[in-house]
């Protein structure tokens, strides 16, 4: 139960970290367009801080409600005595693949952008 435990709220920072960041990408696109307004230069076309953003603050709260169903999955199975055979986390392998694809695009973003 402990470990079940341990996993799920490791699960839980995972979601919030990727909400907390969504949010600062979020804002930060926000702060460099108040910062062109203020330089009296043109209003920015938006940029993908704007949609980035408040994907990745869905993708942590899908992120959380899918680690609470495995949770409560995993107990359930422990309490009825069920043998737990470990295998991958289809949801570990999943976001890992997920933030690859992410910081890949994030990198070529920004070489571009430059």
């Amino acid at each position: 139960y402990f470990a079940a435990e341990r996993t799920f709220l490791a699960w839980i920072r995972t979601g919030l970290s990727l909400m907390a960041f969504g949010f600062v990408v979020a804002r930060f696109g926000l702060f460099m367009r108040e910062i062109a307004v203020m330089q009296g230069g043109p209003l920015p076309p938006a940029d993908i801080s704007q949609w980035f953003g408040p994907g990745l603050i869905g993708l942590g709260v899908l992120l959380t409600a899918a680690a609470t169903g495995m949770h409560a999955s995993t107990v359930k199975r422990l309490n009825r005595g069920e043998p737990f055979v470990g295998r991958p986390s289809w949801l570990g392998v999943a976001v890992a693949v997920l933030l690859v694809v992410v910081g890949v695009l994030m990198a070529v973003y920004l070489v571009a952008a430059a």
